[in-house]
């Protein structure tokens, strides 16, 4: 198979088999391009995520994974200087319509960062920071919050007699799941994760790749990972990315096994990336 890259390859959308299987299709990005300034980052990208499944971005560094990321919250909003074209629609509706505010759309599409960033506060106050934003002060209520994102985060065990402790004195790998507490503690429909095991070590990795699996059954997730390794494990879907074009997108099987495009086996197998 030749391995010669073409960036002006063909885009080519396939339905991920999750469809024929009863997932409706959740996010649809429909020929959405990007610009920093003057700078093209996205060109006219179209995929779908089905509902509760995990959809995983792979490419070489600067290929649009974590530019698009961010636009399924709109957080590149907070950039001078850019604009897009085509569409994001989260269950039908444009993340664009101008009766859509922007605060309510990050509350529906949770983020967990590449590196994870507690606040220097107490575990418990990290994990009930967004509810107490919203304005509820029941302690009952925060304390149920609590818990329960900590059970989903895999780290209630843990940290459940240091509650009051500072969310600071965490292990790298604690840190991380605690943002991940943190981001479904409000309850959203949509977790994004940038690169969200890149500083930590491989057992911290594998607890994270577990707690994907078991989020999926309530949350759709998009991960954006430079590891095509992890992308196997975690994800039902794969999209492959280069120069801002989104080159192949199908089942993970199918990408890893037998992909459709040169450019996508060429970066799978190595020899370039």
């Amino acid at each position: 198979m030749s391995t010669t890259m073409n960036p002006s390859a063909s885009r080519i959308k396939v339905q991920p088999a999750t469809e024929s299987e009863g997932r409706k299709d959740y996010i649809r990005i429909q020929d959405f391009g990007f610009w920093y300034g003057a700078k093209k980052a996205l060109d006219a990208i179209t995929l779908d995520v089905p509902e509760r499944r995990v959809v995983a971005f792979i490419g070489p560094s600067g290929c649009g994974k974590s530019t698009l990321l961010r636009n399924l919250n709109r957080m590149n909003d907070l950039v001078d200087g850019i604009r897009h074209e085509g569409d994001i629609q989260i269950s039908g509706r444009s993340i664009y319509d101008p009766g859509i505010e922007v605060i309510s759309l990050r509350r529906r599409v949770g983020m967990v960062f590449q590196k994870s960033n507690p606040f220097p506060k107490s575990i418990y106050d990290n994990v009930v920071y967004a509810l107490r934003i919203m304005g509820v002060t029941d302690r009952a209520v925060l304390d149920e919050a609590c818990e329960t994102s900590l059970r989903k985060a895999a780290l209630w065990d843990e940290v459940k007699d240091r509650l009051n402790d500072s969310a600071l004195g965490l292990s790298g790998g604690q840190m991380q799941r605690l943002c991940i507490a943190r981001a479904i503690a409000n309850r959203p429909e949509i977790l994004l994760m940038d690169e969200p095991c890149s500083a930590l070590d491989p057992i911290a990795t594998g607890k994270i790749e577990e707690l994907i699996h078991e989020l999926k059954a309530q949350f759709t997730i998009v991960i954006v990972t430079h590891s095509m390794q992890q992308a196997a494990r975690v994800s039902d879907n794969t999209a492959f990315f280069y120069l801002g074009k989104l080159i192949e997108y199908d089942t993970t099987e199918k990408i890893f096994m037998n992909p459709s495009q040169a450019q996508t086996e060429a970066y799978i197998s190595g020899r370039f990336g």
